[in-house]
């Protein structure tokens, strides 16, 4: 069996930190949203290791910050209905 790949390992903590974060609103108290954006700020630390520290490829400036904005709309839109 073939070993995960650094990028394949990102991707998998990615998805368990969604996921987990998921599973704690729907299965505890918290409220959905908020499980949901504890699970998308851990896996944050995680795109950005792999965005920032350790880029697969020297990519263009202009796609790594686009990309960067896209994921914190995602964030906002996450954590700015809990605050209303």
């Amino acid at each position: 069996m073939r070993s995960l790949s650094y990028y394949d390992k990102v991707l998998v903590a990615i998805a368990v930190s969604l996921g987990g974060g998921s599973a704690v609103g729907a299965l505890t108290d918290v409220e959905f949203r908020l499980g949901l954006l504890g699970g998308a700020l851990l896996a944050t630390l995680f795109i950005y290791d792999a965005v920032f520290r350790r880029p697969p490829q020297p990519g263009s400036g202009s796609q790594t910050r686009q990309a960067a904005v896209v994921w914190h709309l995602f964030l906002a839109l996450l954590f700015l209905p809990s605050l209303l």
